[in-house]
C-alpha cells in the first residue's frame, strides 16, 4: 500500500508487520513517535503483542532481554541519552546471543543540550556486539526495520539489530512509503538456547579465563557470518518485494576520481552535490555507508576520498574516517559536518569537495 509518513511511523508501521510477541520501550525525543505510534496499534487492536511501558531506557532493554531469553520475538525503540542509559544493558543482549532488534533515532549527545541528528550516540556503542544499519529516506527505514528482524533471527548470527535513523531530518520529514505483506519473509523466530518457561532451573552466568575468550569469538564469528546473511536477506528482499540495497548506496561512483563518503540523510543530499560537481567537470560519486557494522568492504583504491563524519572521537578524530584509513589503507580529506543538526546542504558538500586537502581534517563552520 503506498501512502506518505514520517521515518518514525514507518519503523513502527514495519514493527507491526513483522508481529513481535514483546514491545518494551520509554519515551525520548526524537523518537518518541515510534513507541506512541505502536502502542496505538496494540490500543486499538491492530497489533497483538505485549507493550510493557517501563520507568527507563535500562529497563527497556532488561524487558527486552528478559522476554528474548524465552524465545520470542521483541523491539524497543530509543535515542541519544537513552541509548547510553541501555548501555550495560547492549553489552548483556549480544553476549547473551539474543535477537533484539531496536530502532535508534539518531541524536546528539549534551551537555549542551540539543535533539537534533547527530550518529555519536550510535557509535559509541560500536564495540558492544550489535549490528547496525544507519538508514536515508523513509522507505529505507521500513525496509531495514523488516530485514532487521530476519538478519538477528538467522541461526548464523543471533545477534541483536540496531536500525538507526536521524533525528527530525528523517524521524519527523514527510516522505512516500510503500507497504507490504511480509508473509513468509520474516519466518519464526526460534532461539536454538531458548529457556523453556515450563521447566524453570537455575543458571550461572559466571565464566572463567579458559572459557571466556572463546564466547568473545563466537560474537565476532557471526558479525562475519552476518556478512553473508545480510546479502542472502537483502536479495530476497529485492526479489520479492522489488527494492534493492547493498552495504552501500553508491551513486555515479563507476568512473568517480572522488567519493563523498558519508551516512544517513547527508547520503542523499551529497548525491545533489555529485551532479552539481559533474556539470563543472568534476567526475565526483558519492558513497553512503548502510551498514557500520559489520563495516563493508569498501573499494576506494586509486581515488580521492571525502569523508563527512556526522560524529567525533575526541582526541582521534571522525570515525567513519578512521575506520576507513584502518580497513582499506586509504588516506582522506575528513570534514566534520552536521553535528547537533547543523545545516549541510549539497552546496556545502561541493565545496568539500573542491577544496579537498587530502590527509587533514576540517571541522565545517569553525573559523571561516
Amino acid at each position: 500500500m503506498l501512502t506518505i509518513a514520517t521515518g518514525n511511523k514507518a519503523v513502527a508501521a514495519a514493527v507491526k508487520e513483522a508481529k513481535p510477541s514483546v514491545v518494551a520501550a520509554y519515551p525520548i525525543t526524537p523518537q518518541t513517535e515510534i513507541i506512541e505510534q505502536i502502542a496505538q496499534y496494540v490500543s486499538s487492536g491492530e497489533a497483538d503483542m505485549e507493550y510493557i511501558p517501563v520507568e527507563s531506557e535500562h529497563s527497556a532493554m532488561a524487558a527486552c532481554i528478559g522476554a528474548a531469553v524465552t524465545g520470542v520475538r521483541t523491539f524497543t525503540a530509543t535515542s541519544s541519552h537513552g541509548l547510553l542509559y541501555m548501555h550495560e544493558m547492549l553489552h548483556w543482549a549480544a553476549g547473551a546471543r539474543l535477537p533484539i532488534v531496536m530502532a535508534n533515532v539518531n541524536r546528539a549527545l549534551g551537555p549542551g543540550w540539543n535533539t537534533w541528528a547527530e550518529h555519536t550516540d550510535a557509535f559509541s556503542q560500536r564495540d558492544t556486539g550489535w549490528l547496525q544499519v544507519f538508514v536515508g529516506t523513509v522507505q529505507e527505514a521500513y525496509d531495514a526495520t523488516l530485514m532487521a528482524f530476519r538478519i538477528a533471527e538467522d541461526e548464523r548470527v543471533l545477534l541483536p539489530v540496531m536500525v538507526n535513523l536521524d533525528g527530525f531530518s528523517l524521524s519527523h520529514i514527510m516522505q512516500s512509503l510503500e507497504t507490504v505483506e511480509v508473509g513468509d519473509f520474516i519466518p519464526p523466530n526460534r532461539l536454538p538456547h531458548a529457556i523453556d518457561i515450563e521447566n524453570p532451573m537455575g543458571y550461572g552466568p559466571m565464566t572463567g579465563p579458559a572459557d571466556y575468550f572463546r564466547f568473545r569469538w563466537d560474537i565476532e564469528r557471526s558479525m562475519r557470518d552476518s556478512r553473508t546473511v545480510i546479502q542472502e536477506t537483502e536479495a530476497a528482499f529485492a526479489e520479492q518485494f522489488g527494492r534493492k540495497y547493498g552495504p552501500t548506496e553508491d551513486y555515479r561512483c563507476e568512473d568517480a576520481d572522488v567519493v563523498v563518503v558519508s551516512m544517513g540523510t547527508l547520503g542523499k543530499e551529497a548525491e545533489v552535490a555529485v551532479d552539481l560537481l559533474r556539470e563543472e567537470g568534476v567526475k565526483a560519486g558519492s558513497m553512503r555507508l548502510r551498514w557500520f557494522r559489520p563495516f563493508p568492504d569498501l573499494d576506494l583504491k586509486g581515488r580521492e576520498v571525502v569523508v563527512i563524519d556526522r560524529d567525533y572521537s575526541f582526541g582521534y578524530g571522525g570515525v567513519v574516517a578512521a575506520s576507513i584509513r584502518a580497513k582499506t589503507g586509504v588516506e582522506c580529506y575528513n570534514v566534520i559536518a552536521g553535528l547537533g543538526g547543523q545545516e549541510v546542504t549539497y552546496d556545502d558538500i561541493a565545496g568539500f569537495v573542491r577544496e579537498r586537502r587530502i590527509g587533514e581534517e576540517h571541522w565545517f563552520g569553525v573559523n571561516e
